[in-house]
C-alpha cells in the first residue's frame, strides 16, 4: 500500500562503490547511495509511490522527520521543486555508473590537477611537496584504526592516564635490584588490570599464575594499537604516550624482559605491511594514488574548482577499489588504506602550512641586501639576550634556513617517528638515568633517527649555497637525552608558529570589523601593517638569537638550539609591547592542551 509503504525504514549503504540500485535488489527504500563519498542521502520513490502521492512537501517533510530522528545524517528539505530530480535519479545514476565504468574523453585526473597550487608558493619543485613517493611513504603511515581497536584504545588510555609508573621508578634507589622490583611491580600491575579489565575471571587467574607470556599476543596488539594512534595525532595522548612508550622501554630491556618472559615489542600495523601481506602493493604504485588521497584545499578556490577537484578525487577512489579488490583485500580494506594516507596527507598540510607561511612573511617583508630603518635583523652576542652575532643578511638567512630545516623535518615525521621507536624500544641500546639539570631523564643513544636526522640536515644544506650556524645534531645527550624528547621537541614547531600566524591574519579581520581596534591599533601601534612588521621584526630577530639554554655554553646556533631560541620567544611573549594584540586575535596558549 503506497499509503502505508514508508512508515517503517532503513537506511543502508549499497554493498559495493558504484553498485545499481534496483527495486528487485532490495533498494525500494530510502538509500546512502553514495555513502563512502560521506555526505549525500537520496531518496528514491518508484512509479506506485508517485502515484499514491507521496511526491507531496507534506509529506516528504514527515519522512524526513523519520531520517532525523533516525540517522546521524544531516538532512535538508527544499520546497521550491526537485520533484523532476528525485523522479530521474535512478536514471542519472545509471548515467554515472556508466560513465564510472566506461570513461570517455575524460581528462586524466592527475593532468587535470597538475596545475593546482597545494599551498603557499607550491609548485613542482617547491620543497613543501612530500620527497618520498606514495609508496615509500607507506611504510611509516599507520592504518586508521577499526572501530573494534579504538575500545581497546580507549582501555590502553585509561590504564595509563591512573598510571604513576614513570614518577616511581625514574628517581635515585639505593641498588639496582631495588629499581628493578619497582619497575616490575609498576610493569605487572598494568598488565593484569588490562587483561582484568577485559576478562575478570582471566585477571584472576592471571594474578594467581603469574603466567604473563599466555597472553603476549593480547598485550602486544593493545599497545600496538596505542603507539599507531599516537603517531597518526601527535596532539593526541601527551601525557599517556610517554608514560606508555617509558614503560615498555623496560619491558623490552635485558634486565627485565627475562622476568615477563616475553617481548611487549610488535610492529606498527602500516599501510604497506597491510598490503604486503595481501599480495597487492601495486595500489600505492598506481597512477591515480595521488589524485585518490590528496587533501582538497580550499585556499583561493572557487566553488566549481572544488567541487571538479573533488569529484576527480571519488572517481579515482572508484576506479582504484574496483581495480584493487580480491578476496584478500574487500574494497572497505582498500577504502581503510586510501583514508590513512589521506590522513598522512592532512597532518602535512596542516602542519607544513604554518611553516610555509612565516617563510612567506620573511621573504615578502624583508630582504637580505637590504632593510628599512630601525628593521635591520642584525644581532650582537650579550645584548637584548642574544647569544650570537649576525649580520642583517646573516641572520636572514639563518632564520629562512632554520624554518626550511623544520619543513622538511616535520615533511618527514612519520619516518622519524618509526626511528624513535625503534631506538626507544631497542633491546640493545639501554639508557642511563642521569640528572641532567632538568631532572631525572632517561640518556639513551639513537643511531636510527640521528641517521634519519642528518640525511634531512644534508638535503636541506645541498639547496643553499652556504649554510649559517652549526650543523650539531644533539640526540643522547644532556641537551637531548633521548628519542622521545626529540620527536615532543619538533612536533611543537607547528604549535609555536600558528599562533603568529592566525594573529596576523586575524588582526586585520578584526580591524575591518570594529572601528574602535582600528582606532587603537593607529594610535598606539602606529597602523596595522606597522605592527604586523613590528611582530614579524621581533620574531625573526629574537626567536633566532641563540638564546634560551641553561648556560652559555650549550646555547648557540646548533640544530636543537634554534628551537630551543624559538620556544624562548615564546615564554617571553607577555613581555612584548604587542602582547595585546595577540590577545585581542584569541590568542590562549602556544601549548595547547594535554589530551
Amino acid at each position: 500500500d503506497p499509503k502505508t509503504a514508508f512508515d517503517s525504514f532503513r537506511i543502508r549503504r549499497p554493498k559495493e562503490e558504484g553498485s545499481k540500485l534496483t527495486v528487485e535488489g532490495g533498494h525500494d527504500q530510502f538509500q546512502d547511495v553514495r555513502g563512502d563519498s560521506g555526505t549525500c542521502i537520496t531518496i528514491r520513490l518508484n512509479d506506485a509511490t508517485i502515484e499514491g502521492g507521496l511526491l507531496d512537501e507534506t509529506k516528504l517533510k514527515k519522512i524526513f522527520l523519520h531520517i532525523v530522528e533516525a540517522t546521524q545524517y544531516t538532512v535538508a528539505f527544499s520546497k521550491d521543486g526537485q520533484a523532476e530530480e528525485i523522479i530521474q535519479a535512478s536514471a542519472k545514476e545509471a548515467e554515472v555508473i556508466a560513465e564510472l565504468e566506461n570513461p570517455k574523453n575524460e581528462v586524466d585526473p592527475l593532468e587535470a590537477v597538475a596545475d593546482i597550487e597545494l599551498g603557499p608558493g607550491g609548485n613542482a619543485d617547491d620543497t613543501s611537496r612530500n620527497y618520498n613517493s606514495v609508496k615509500e611513504r607507506s611504510k611509516y603511515i599507520p592504518l586508521r584504526l577499526s572501530l573494534g581497536e579504538r575500545k581497546m584504545l580507549r582501555l590502553v588510555e585509561a590504564s595509563m592516564s591512573c598510571c604513576d609508573y614513570t614518577t616511581s621508578v625514574d628517581r635515585p634507589f639505593k641498588t639496582a635490584v631495588r629499581r628493578t622490583h619497582e619497575q616490575l611491580k609498576g610493569i605487572t600491575a598494568v598488565l593484569r588490570g588490562l587483561v582484568t579489565a577485559c576478562d575478570y575471571k582471566a585477571g584472576q587467574k592471571l594474578l594467581g599464575d603469574d603466567d604473563y607470556a599466555e597472553y603476549e599476543q593480547f598485550f602486544r596488539q593493545m599497545f600496538e594499537i596505542a603507539r599507531r594512534h599516537k603517531i597518526m595525532n601527535p596532539e593526541k595522548m601527551r601525557t599517556e604516550y610517554g608514560k606508555l612508550i617509558l614503560l615498555l622501554q623496560d619491558a623490552v630491556s635485558p634486565s627485565l624482559s627475562p622476568h615477563l618472559g616475553f617481548s611487549v615489542k610488535g610492529p606498527i600495523e602500516s599501510v604497506y605491511k597491510f598490503l604486503e601481506e595481501r599480495d597487492c602493493l601495486a595500489l600505492v604504485s598506481d597512477k591515480l594514488i595521488e589524485t585518490a588521497t590528496e587533501e582538497i584545499l580550499a585556499g583561493r578556490k572557487t566553488r566549481a574548482v572544488i567541487d571538479r577537484e573533488i569529484k576527480q578525487k571519488e572517481r579515482a577512489v572508484a576506479i582504484l577499489k574496483k581495480k584493487y579488490a580480491t578476496r584478500k583485500l574487500s574494497v572497505d580494506d582498500i577504502h581503510n588504506c586510501l583514508y590513512s594516507i589521506c590522513d598522512n596527507n592532512s597532518f602535512l598540510n596542516s602542519n607544513r602550512v604554518p611553516i610555509d607561511k612565516v617563510i612567506d612573511y620573511l621573504t615578502s617583508h624583508f630582504s637580505p641586501k637590504k632593510f628599512e630603518e630601525g628593521y635591520s635583523l642584525s644581532i650582537v652576542s650579550g645584548e637584548d639576550g642574544a647569544r650570537l652575532s649576525h649580520s642583517h643578511e646573516r641572520q636572514y638567512y639563518f632564520a629562512l634556513q632554520s624554518l626550511t630545516l623544520w619543513r622538511d623535518i616535520i615533511d618527514d615525521m612519520f619516518r622519524l617517528w618509526a626511528m624513535a621507536e625503534e631506538d626507544l624500544l631497542s633491546d640493545s641500546v639501554t639508557y642511563s638515568l642521569q640528572d641532567t639539570g632538568q631532572g631525572m631523564q632517561r640518556v639513551q643513544q639513537c643511531p636510527r633517527t640521528y641517521k634519519a636526522m642528518q640525511k634531512i640536515l644534508t638535503r636541506v644544506q645541498g639547496k643553499v649555497s652556504h649554510w649559517v650556524g652549526s650543523s650539531v645534531i644533539h640526540l643522547g645527550d644532556h641537551n637531548v637525552p633521548n628519542a622521545l624528547s626529540f620527536i615532543d621537541k619538533y612536533t611543537q614547531v607547528p604549535r609555536i608558529l600558528n599562533p603568529i600566524v592566525i594573529c596576523l591574519e586575524n588582526l586585520e579581520k578584526i580591524c575591518e570589523k570594529d572601528e574602535g581596534i582600528r582606532r587603537m591599533v593607529d594610535d598606539g601601534f602606529g597602523g596595522l601593517e606597522k605592527v604586523r612588521k613590528d611582530i614579524l621584526y621581533d620574531f625573526f630577530k629574537s626567536a633566532f638569537d641563540g638564546s634560551g639554554a641553561d648556560n652559555f655554553y650549550d646555547a648557540g646556533s646548533c640544530i636543537d638550539g634554534r628551537m630551543t631560541s624559538a620556544w624562548n620567544w615564546c615564554s617571553q611573549l607577555p613581555e612584548k609591547p604587542f602582547y595585546p594584540i595577540f590577545k585581542l586575535t584569541g590568542f590562549v596558549g602556544f601549548d595547547g592542551e594535554f589530551k
